[in-house]
């Protein structure tokens, strides 16, 4: 397996994935235009795994200069528990440390128990004392 950043030439196999592991996820910020432009600012922090010439993870991550935020965290089904997606986590973040970055967090739907188990093994720590609120610019 190989590990390297995202570019915006993997986007159509890593959106293609993105549908069969993140479908309800994704919105209209993943755009193959707006994943350039995310890409482009938080260059080299994302990353793509690669076996036998196939993208089968995907962490797409960045900050904002003083928190890191991993989104899209993902493998295909076929090739998990193989480590590949702690591999991409460690890499994620060990890249938003050599940034500055000493804090990062994920967004994790309440009913992914399988993605809640990844992180809390991994060793984040979910918060109740804080609330996440959106609002859409349109």
């Amino acid at each position: 397996m190989e590990i390297r950043s995202m570019k915006i030439e993997d986007y159509d196999e890593v959106f293609a994935m993105w549908l069969i592991t993140s479908k309800r996820a994704l919105s209209s910020a993943d755009s193959k235009e707006n994943i350039e432009k995310y890409l482009n600012r938080n260059k080299g922090l994302s990353q793509v795994a690669i076996c036998d010439g196939k993208i089968v993870g995907t962490v797409l991550s960045g900050h904002d200069g003083r928190r890191g935020f991993i989104h899209h965290m993902a493998v295909l089904p076929e090739y998990r528990r193989h480590h590949i997606g702690r591999a991409l986590a460690e890499k994620a973040i060990q890249k938003l440390t050599k940034e500055g970055i000493e804090k990062t967090h994920i967004f994790c739907y309440k009913d992914n128990k399988a993605g809640q188990g990844f992180w809390t093994d991994f060793g984040f720590e979910r918060r109740d004392d804080i609330y996440d609120f959106s609002y859409d610019n349109k």
